[in-house]
């Protein structure tokens, strides 16, 4: 008769514990509205956003909503697949709708925003009769919003016309300028004029570590600036990302070529203090060059690179790497991470100072979202008072995260007032004060921000295994003169290649010129490394 019971209670333990453990971490079984975002964001920060936004519209509208994230990967990923769907959407739209024949001239300008100056109602060209039709269609990609990445990608998407104006500016005018949200803040755009994105969320890039792996390899000092990571004793020790697949890791390189640029200016200046014409455009050549040559320098001490920015701070945390580039919250996020598990100080964050602009992750609406109104709603939640507070509160603080501490800077300058102090997780973190003496420069480095990853990945990931192996023969016979001179000389991606041949091949619509360009640059950069070696063993 006991097992009879048992056997009983244990098919009633079976139905009932699905009920038990049920929690309102579980989908909504028939919500009124589901939204579509596609994000990089990490999944603590779509968690908590995903609750707090659906307790703030219950209370607002009665109604339930339902998050379907969208994750293919990072920002250059999402771009890819975004920039994909909308050409077969508009295809679909000119061949089915239009009743007109599709052709590589419709699909190369129908986001082609350089027609834009020039009277669109033109019917002798095709081209710009695609590109009006496209800024005057409801062409979708199946997604409402794009959260999360950097304002480069967001630039280039509202100027294709594939996201469209939130409304926010209007509706809520007093959270921007001056005293609010500022367009412009240390040379970085923090939203558009025409409402088509709007940052979120600061962000800065820096130096991650681990102090026990500096023990190990008897470094005495912590990283404090770019130039540290050139440093021979962290060969293989670096952990890095591929900026071809990571738009914030590539934002950090441009920052150290940024940052060489303005050291170099500021050097000629005291020179020369009557600025004679010319001087500018000789420290953006020279800065340019000597910034490549430190992230040269770098890759060279580069264990790998990796296609997902997160690995890096879980190598450098676990004591694989000693050190590693990082978007402050990656780095931030995983402090807060092992102290909590575990008590311990080993890893941190520094973000070089004068070494990183501050810039936003933005949100925008897509061209021919299904749910609009909903999306301006979710767009209104971030951007407000209670949604800025995930960003930064500790995890149950009133109005705080439930279940992750995000450890990252809200755009909203109230979150830094003296009595929400006690309730941040970074209470002593205001990039609107950290920013220094640092500009960003939007015009000596941003059109050139895809040159710069193809540089990167041709010169130094591609032929990673040569680069490795010029310098540490260099290492071996203490750099001699020659050697180091060659596996130094750049000329070949300076600043005047990159403006031209380099953006041309990178440019083209004809992928095939890129793929000529990568393969000559590769193999330059192989023998180059190759004859390193050669004159490093010479002399022995």
């Amino acid at each position: 008769m006991k097992q009879i019971f048992l056997f009983l209670g244990l098919i009633i333990l079976i139905l009932v514990t699905p009920f038990i453990l049920q929690n309102e971490d579980e989908e909504v079984s028939r919500p009124d509205d589901i939204l579509v975002i596609v994000s990089p964001h990490l999944a603590s920060i779509r968690y908590e956003f995903s609750k707090g936004f659906k307790k703030w519209y219950k209370k607002n509208t009665g109604l339930d909503v339902e998050i379907d994230w969208r994750t293919p990967g990072g920002t250059s990923e999402i771009v890819r697949f975004i920039n994909s769907e909308y050409t077969n959407s508009f295809r679909n739209y000119w061949e089915k709708e239009l009743n007109r024949k599709w052709s590589l001239e419709v699909q190369d300008n129908f986001t082609n925003y350089q027609l834009d100056k020039d009277n669109l109602t033109d019917e002798g060209s095709v081209a710009k009769l695609a590109r009006r039709y496209f800024l005057e269609s409801n062409v979708g990609c199946g997604i409402d919003i794009f959260f999360g990445g950097g304002s480069y990608d967001f630039i280039q998407q509202s100027r294709a016309g594939r996201i469209i104006d939130s409304e926010l500016l209007d509706r809520y005018p007093e959270w921007f300028g001056k005293d609010g949200i500022p367009n412009l803040f240390a040379g970085e755009p923090f939203w558009d004029r025409d409402g088509r994105w709007i940052g979120t969320v600061l962000s800065t890039f820096g130096i991650i570590y681990n102090r026990d792996s500096h023990q190990r390899l008897d470094i005495d000092s912590l990283p404090m600036n770019w130039n540290y990571l050139t440093n021979p004793r962290y060969v293989g020790e670096i952990a890095s990302a591929d900026p071809t697949k990571s738009g914030s890791v590539n934002k950090a390189f441009e920052m150290i070529v940024q940052q060489q640029m303005q050291i170099t200016l500021k050097n000629y200046k005291e020179r020369e203090p009557h600025m004679p014409v010319g001087l500018e455009d000789q420290a953006i050549h020279d800065g340019w060059l000597k910034g490549i040559q430190l992230i040269q320098q770098i890759a060279a001490n580069a264990r790998y690179f990796t296609d997902s920015a997160t690995k890096i701070s879980i190598d450098v945390s676990n004591g694989d790497c000693a050190a590693g580039m990082s978007i402050d919250f990656y780095g931030r996020y995983q402090e807060e991470l092992i102290r909590h598990r575990s008590g311990s100080d080993r890893f941190g964050f520094i973000m070089p100072r004068n070494g990183s602009a501050v810039s936003v992750d933005p949100i925008a609406i897509f061209r021919g979202a299904k749910n609009i109104e909903l999306a301006r709603e979710f767009i209104t939640y971030v951007l407000s008072i209670e949604g800025q507070k995930l960003w930064n509160f500790k995890v149950n603080e009133p109005g705080g995260p439930q279940k992750y501490a995000l450890r990252r800077p809200p755009i909203r300058k109230e979150l830094y007032a003296d009595h929400f102090k006690s309730f941040r997780s970074d209470p002593d973190v205001n990039p609107y004060h950290e920013a220094g003496e640092f500009t960003y420069k939007s015009k000596w480095t941003g059109p050139l921000f895809n040159e710069l990853r193809f540089i990167i990945k041709v010169a130094f990931i591609d032929v990673h295994k040569e680069l490795k192996e010029a310098w540490l023969a260099l290492i071996d016979n203490n750099f001699p003169d020659e050697a180091f001179e060659t596996f130094s000389n750049l000329s070949a991606i300076d600043y005047s290649h990159a403006q031209g041949p380099i953006k041309k091949a990178v440019n083209s619509r004809n992928e095939i010129e890129e793929v000529i360009m990568a393969k000559k640059l590769s193999n330059h950069f192989r023998k180059k490394y190759k004859e390193t070696v050669r004159l490093a063993y010479s002399d022995i």
